[in-house]
């Protein structure tokens, strides 16, 4: 027999020992791929879990928010004391607008590095332009000149605008108020309610074309304004008739439903909260809004600031990059050629007047005064620029507007028809809405040339229906982009042949010198 400690016995030992060393070593790491596809699987699976939260969560304080408001009519006390609960539509304010406390999407967006230095990006564009129109008055005139007379020219007779404005205004504040008030005081009184509501409506509506109709007109062409002084009394004259309706809209309801008790007063709003709702920004009557606590007058600055940076910077795109296109010094005709380079030449230009008076008016401008009057509800906007469709692009481009028209329009047409007729009522707010924009233009340039009213009224609604919310896709979201490049590129070429064409070629067809102010 060998002994234990034999040369053979020892080295099937080791090469055993060897062996289950080898063994261990692979269960090792066959333990440790394992534990990695684990850990990677918990990670996506934790990825997912965390979306689902946050999606629900972001759902249920959505909702929340939503029931937590007050609406604007709240439980009313009838005759004989008790608490009734708005029932038919006309008092059911809950389905109506909710205005809630909410920042601007672009504050918000501004606290972020990475966009803020967007909003550097353009500055910096700003002063390049202010650079190259020193340099270029340098060269040709051997001495620094900063001319803005274009700009002087545009808001020329401020003056005629400021008294026609003082009348629109007080009329608005003081006319709509005192006859709904009057109409209110008769109505649960009146043998005839309906003879009372028709005849009190036809005399404001007459009282209403004669001084928010034809006088802003009349001012306009009568006192021979610049476009921009056109432009304030026009959209001034559309605000007091949008709002001074949403008004009557919003308060007639209140008092048929709610007969006085024996011996009181009706219940009506007071001039006061109509007076605050004429300046603040929105187009949608209620007696009270969400408020801010005080008014932070470093932001009010800063946003006045930023309206005068927009103006200089729309004086730079249109003396920069439109005028040296649309005044040549010879007066040719154009060709198909030029036509389409003139097309494609004043997409930049058209894009940049877009976001400039986006950024301007409906996020400085509105903003402004929302500060000024610490009115907390900011959401004049919304993400529009995500929009991949023209449906979505719509609804958040300017949601004070929207917002008329869905209440005031699309859902009223809806009420009538008893919901029959939905297509016809977003055509019909399309068109309306096309006529509107396309009588501010043709009153604000002198001309009437239905540029913006084809590409709203047809390729909008085409648009409209074709690129609805069914399209999700990230490339839906360039087509838009690509549409809004061209559509403005359309309108800024035509416009401005079509002004240069009125101002230089008289009604006998013999052209004339360029007009020296623009």
């Amino acid at each position: 027999m060998r002994s234990v400690g034999s040369p053979s016995v020892v080295t099937r030992r080791n090469v055993k020992a060897h062996s289950n060393q080898i063994s261990g070593v692979n269960d090792n790491s066959v333990q440790e791929e394992d534990l990695k596809l684990w850990q990677k699987h918990a990670q996506e699976l934790k990825v997912k879990v965390l979306e689902q939260v946050q999606d629900q969560l972001s759902d249920l304080l959505d909702k929340a928010l939503i029931e937590n408001v007050p609406p604007f009519y709240q439980k009313q006390p009838a005759a004989n004391g008790t608490t009734t609960h708005p029932s038919s539509r006309s008092q059911r304010m809950d389905d109506g607008k909710v205005f809630m406390a909410r920042p601007s999407v672009l504050d918000e967006l501004f606290e972020i590095s990475h966009i803020r230095t967007i909003y550097h990006m353009f500055i910096a564009v700003l002063l390049i332009f202010f650079l190259s129109t020193l340099t270029v008055d340098y060269i040709d005139q051997g001495r620094l000149v900063l001319e803005f007379d274009l700009l002087f020219y545009a808001f020329g007779n401020l003056g005629t605008v400021t008294w026609a404005w003082i009348i629109m205004f007080a009329y608005t504040l003081l006319v709509p108020y005192y006859a709904m008030r009057l109409w209110g005081s008769l109505y649960h009184t009146f043998p005839s309610k309906l003879g009372l509501s028709l005849s009190t409506g036809l005399l404001l509506s007459a009282v209403q074309i004669c001084v928010l109709g034809q006088f802003p007109v009349h001012v306009v062409v009568q006192y021979q304004l610049p476009p921009a002084s056109r432009f304030i009394v026009i959209l001034e004259q559309i605000r007091f008739v949008m709002k001074s309706y949403s008004f009557i809209r919003e308060t007639a309801p209140l008092v048929m439903n709610n007969p006085p008790k024996e011996g009181e007063n009706p219940r009506f709003p007071t001039l006061s909260s109509y007076l605050y709702f004429l300046f603040c920004p929105t187009l949608i009557y209620r007696e009270s809004y969400p408020r801010n606590s005080h008014i932070r007058w470093n932001y009010v600055f800063v946003t006045v600031g930023m309206i005068f940076g927009c103006l200089f910077y729309g004086y730079f795109v249109l003396v920069r990059l439109c005028v040296p296109v649309f005044r040549p010094e010879t007066n040719q005709p154009f060709t198909k050629r030029s036509m389409v380079l003139a097309v494609f030449n004043s997409i930049l230009p058209g894009i940049m007047l877009l976001l400039l008076c986006f950024f301007a008016f409906l996020h400085c401008w509105l903003n402004l005064f929302a500060e000024l009057l610490q009115f907390a509800d900011r959401m004049f906007y919304k993400d529009w620029w995500n929009s991949t469709s023209f449906t979505n692009y719509y609804r958040t481009w300017n949601v004070v507007v929207h917002d008329w028209l869905f209440y005031y329009g699309y859902r009223d047409f809806l009420w009538l028809s008893k919901r029959k007729f939905r297509t016809a009522a977003m055509l019909s707010v399309f068109i309306v809405s096309a006529i509107v924009h396309e009588y501010a233009l043709s009153m604000g340039f002198g001309f009437f040339y239905p540029v913006m009213f084809c590409l709203f009224a047809v390729f909008g609604v085409v648009f409209n229906f074709t690129l609805n919310d069914k399209r999700q896709s990230p490339v839906f979201n360039v087509i838009m982009w690509a549409c809004l490049f061209v559509g403005q590129g359309v309108q800024v070429c035509l416009y401005c042949q079509e002004w240069y064409a009125q101002t230089r070629c008289p009604r006998t067809g013999v052209c004339t010198q360029p007009a020296p102010r623009l």
